[in-house]
């Protein structure tokens, strides 16, 4: 994947998660996972470099704050 196309979906995602977080009633744990899953795309978009391996393993990093995210939803 290209590091263009990399930071559109970077890009993209910090969008969704953070216009999420403004305006859904969220619990404080909720909101703390929103931003740590965006404080870690804001330093996965500075990181230069990446093989798809480094970036594979970051994104599941991410994905992984995220799937918790969800389950406290339920």
């Amino acid at each position: 994947m290209s590091r263009i196309s990399r930071l559109q979906n970077i890009d993209g995602l910090i969008n969704a998660l953070t216009i999420a977080k403004n305006q859904c009633s969220l619990s404080e744990n909720d909101v703390n996972l929103l931003n740590d899953a965006i404080a870690k795309l804001n330093r996965l978009r500075k990181k230069k470099g990446l093989t798809d391996k480094n970036y594979k393993s970051e994104v599941s990093d991410i994905i992984a704050l995220l799937i918790r995210f969800f389950n406290l939803m339920l």
